[in-house]
């Protein structure tokens, strides 16, 4: 892909499925109050950050471009 992305966890919306860890391990973790968290903010794109925000239940995971910010998950409607 070569695009480097921002990734953000909303903690207000998260309920700690788990599903973003199993999808992108190397991507996001669980803290101990099950909450996730980005590995790092910035992160080059990644089909499978990309897979487990699409598989978030409750969308809590924005990717944006870090040069520019637009926004790649959730797609602009």
């Amino acid at each position: 892909m070569g695009d480097r992305w921002r990734i953000e966890v909303d903690r207000g919306v998260c309920i700690g499925s788990g599903l973003c860890a199993s999808t992108a391990p190397r991507g996001f973790r669980l803290d101990t109050a099950r909450q996730a968290h980005p590995v790092a903010a910035e992160a080059d794109a990644s089909e499978a950050v990309l897979a487990a925000a699409e598989g978030c239940p409750v969308e809590a995971i924005a990717i944006r471009l870090r040069d520019g910010g637009e926004q790649v998950f959730p797609p602009d409607e």
